[in-house]
């Protein structure tokens, strides 16, 4: 078998997508990726589709790694391999060879988040030398109606009274810049950053939780990404009549060891 990663450049977005799929084909929780969804994740999550890879075995592609990149800091947004081609190496030789890109651009620490039911690729990770950082959990709330006080305030007020902390890369502040649809809201304790799309989507957040999720689905139901299990607002959430879908470690590897 011969085995080669390319840069991700050698596919259109279309034929990416259609290999993300299958990649996560059987998985703990399947993805479908369309053409428009990838080019959406790739945008707003910073994907350098250079240093990115796709795996061709005997030319053909069975797997990917996906790697965003900010400065020092990158992220991999999906890694994965087809169904015929799994347990034969390729995953951990995807994963090398971004790591091998990383470097090369200057990267000193890499992040990525495994599903906890997901032990084999956990087991793969440490394997490369990553260490968990935290469990995070992806909530959601249903919607009510809130007749408490808050007010809708623009972003950089919001932003204010946010403290400078360690955010997942899907809401971290290099991810809120590249959209442009957040809002921010204040109450008497507390201020968040939101977008409104098929959900209340909570991006960041500091304060009282319990007033500010009030607010928040009010706007219809709430859906946060990967917020830290030991957070505050994960007992509000849970009094709220909110309930856990996904819980992940978030892990990280230091290049420079």
């Amino acid at each position: 078998m011969s085995l080669e990663p390319r840069s991700a450049r050698t596919l259109s977005v279309g034929e990416r997508a259609e290999l993300f799929t299958a990649a996560y084909e059987g998985y703990v929780v399947p993805m479908l990726i369309d053409e428009a969804s990838l080019a959406w994740m790739q945008e707003k999550f910073d994907f350098d589709l250079d240093a990115s890879r796709i795996a061709y075995r005997d030319g053909v592609p069975v797997g990917l790694a996906n790697l965003a990149v900010r400065e020092q800091e990158a992220w991999i947004g999906g890694v994965g391999v087809v169904a015929s081609a799994r347990r034969a190496g390729v995953g951990e030789a995807l994963m090398r060879a971004v790591h091998e890109e990383a470097r090369s651009l200057g990267v000193e620490r890499v992040w990525l988040e495994v599903i906890v039911e997901n032990t084999g690729a956990f087991a793969l990770y440490e394997k490369l030398g990553y260490e968990v950082v935290r469990d995070v959990e992806v909530w959601t709330l249903p919607a009510a109606e809130d007749h408490n006080a808050w007010r809708e305030v623009p972003v950089a007020e919001a932003k204010a009274q946010l403290p400078d902390r360690h955010e997942p890369w899907q809401r971290a502040d290099g991810t809120l810049a590249n959209y442009d649809d957040v809002r921010g809201l204040v109450t008497d304790s507390g201020a968040v950053l939101f977008c409104v799309r098929s959900s209340a989507q909570l991006q960041q957040y500091a304060g009282e939780p319990e007033p500010l999720l009030r607010a928040l689905r009010s706007f219809g139901d709430v859906y946060i990404l990967n917020l830290p299990a030991d957070d505050p607002a994960a007992e509000v959430l849970r009094e709220l009549g909110g309930s856990v879908t996904v819980r992940q470690h978030e892990m990280l590897l230091d290049l420079g060891h």
